[in-house]
């Protein structure tokens, strides 16, 4: 699977994308949006200016949460679902 994550350094909404990824132990590319040139690209590829965007397989998911990202993973049987920590507690 070829992961890019278009993420701000601090940012909840980066953090679950990231989350989502740890949880299933994905390997992923991370571009900064702080780095002029990734935050073009992005613009770019998905058309919009908002973080996070995560691409997955050459599909682009435009301004998503960790929790958007784990649902299109599951949905596409990317990945097997696995509980959090907050579900597991």
């Amino acid at each position: 699977m070829n992961i890019v994550a278009y993420l701000k350094p601090v940012c909840g909404w980066s953090g679950g994308v990231r989350e989502v990824f740890e949880r299933y132990n994905l390997k992923y590319e991370e571009k900064l949006i702080n780095e002029g040139e990734n935050y073009a690209e992005m613009v770019t590829k998905s058309g919009q200016a908002l973080s996070p965007c995560v691409e997955i397989n050459d599909k682009m998911l435009a301004d998503v949460s960790g929790e958007e990202v784990e649902d299109y993973l599951l949905k596409e049987n990317l990945v097997e679902k696995r509980h959090s920590r907050e579900e597991i507690s």
